[in-house]
């Protein structure tokens, strides 16, 4: 359950370490109501229909001999070394990696969960997921776009075990790390550990680490870990340079290597979508602040206590921000980061990428890999798959980027409630809650 570019995703991941938060039954029927009332404000659906919990109950029997009736209709990737990496609490993972390093290039394969293998427009589940528009995280509480029993099973790249996947295949110059060559197909992979941030970050640094989550321990995990790091480290100082905006430039590795490698594959995908195929898509169009506006961020920037932005940055504002937020006190980094945040115009899905990307500086730029969680996501999965447009997709595009701003602002009052009750937002979204009983 990744991805991660223009701080979109929410995730309820419990701090691996520490405990829930612990709250009484009153407290929890007053975050259950607030959670009613915004949901009624924002027309959000709960809970899933009778018919597509049936559907995709349906869609879970005889998992193993469907994924065994494909193997011979899809490249079969089983035996290449592949992992997940996901919080630590994450219920469904929907991306998986796989890296090579050749005397002349990188091969970086991505897996997505073949979610259009059972959610498709015939489908009742597909009707839902166009209603719901994307998964909705709220502290301790998730509201998905696809039914959980679907989601966290046949979809779920779960280690050690067959699944059916769409596999993103690059091959990268290892020096301008520029497309030679993109792939995109069906595939049947074995995903050989599932990793959360933490055990990603000891994988690297101490191949003993492994010991506790690989049943094959004759996995190159640690090797392909720093492979993959080294990679990732490369895209994202490349990125950098190139004029991609980086609010977060304190990003630990394991987050890094996910980050990197979804924005290159969401990358790739779309630049075949537009530039090999020619077709319409539901791509990420991000507009840029005008010079303004960028003026008026940067001056609130400069005026900032013990924060300087370097002279010979002011020409790029993105570059401007990159350079101040590696020098400035860690306590103006968020002074820093909402400046830039309030003269950002919204990203938004379009049925065409003119306008680029602005905070990323992709000239074309859209989602492929979190088809659980976003229909933008889902969508391209089915048009890379049957070259078939959706006559609906400027309405398909306008109802992601609708139920989007919706889901963000339901998450946001949600997150003000709970200060106001005397919770912290942050160790809700971190370590879950506990009821305890009254009575105890």
């Amino acid at each position: 359950m990744t991805d991660h570019p223009e701080g979109e995703q929410a995730y309820a991941g419990t701090a691996e370490g520490q405990g829930p938060v612990e709250i009484d039954e009153e407290m929890a029927r007053h975050l259950a109501n607030k959670r009613e009332e915004l949901f009624e404000k924002f027309d959000i659906r709960d809970g899933f229909p009778q018919d597509v919990l049936d559907e995709a109950e349906a869609r879970t029997e005889d998992i193993q001999q469907e994924i065994q009736d494909e193997v011979d209709e899809r490249r079969d990737l089983r035996d290449m070394t592949t992992w997940t990496t996901d919080p630590i609490d994450a219920q469904d993972f929907d991306d998986a990696l796989s890296i090579e390093k050749r005397d002349d290039e990188y091969v970086l394969w991505v897996h997505i969960a073949d979610v259009t293998h059972y959610v498709n427009p015939e489908t009742e589940m597909w009707t839902e997921a166009v209603e719901r528009g994307n998964t909705v995280y709220l502290p301790a509480y998730t509201i998905h776009m696809l039914p959980p029993v679907l989601a966290e099973t046949v979809c779920s790249l779960v280690p050690n075990e067959d699944r059916l996947a769409h596999t993103v295949e690059m091959h990268l110059d290892p020096e301008t790390l520029s497309y030679e060559n993109i792939e995109i197909y069906k595939s049947v992979i074995r995903s050989d550990a599932r990793l959360t941030y933490t055990e990603c970050e000891k994988i690297l640094d101490d191949p003993d680490a492994l010991d506790d989550v690989l049943e094959d321990p004759d996995v190159d995990l640690h090797e392909k870990s720093q492979m993959v790091w080294e990679l990732a480290e490369q895209m994202h100082e490349q990125r950098k340079e190139d004029g991609s905006l980086v609010l977060n430039p304190s990003r630990d590795r394991a987050h890094t290597i996910i980050e990197e490698c979804m924005l290159k594959a969401n990358k790739a995908v779309t630049h075949v979508l537009m530039w090999d195929r020619g077709v319409e898509a539901m791509y990420r169009v991000h507009p840029q602040p005008s010079p303004d506006e960028w003026d008026e961020a940067l001056r609130e920037i400069q005026d900032l206590d013990g924060v300087s932005i370097p002279g010979d940055t002011w020409d790029d504002p993105r570059k401007a921000v990159n350079a101040t937020l590696e020098q400035a006190p860690g306590r103006q980094l968020g002074k820093i980061q909402w400046a830039v945040m309030k003269v950002m115009p919204r990203a938004k899905y379009m049925n065409d990428p003119f306008g680029g990307h602005h905070a990323l500086n992709f000239e074309i730029y859209g989602h492929f890999t979190s088809p659980i969680r976003r229909l933008s996501d889902l969508i391209n999965h089915w048009i890379v798959h049957s070259h078939d447009v959706p006559e609906d997709l400027v309405q398909l595009c306008d109802r992601a980027s609708e139920r989007q701003q919706k889901a963000e602002k339901c998450e946001r009052e949600y997150k003000q409630f709970l200060e106001e009750v005397g919770l912290d937002p942050s160790a809700v979204n971190n370590r879950g809650i506990e009821v305890i009983d009254d009575e105890e």
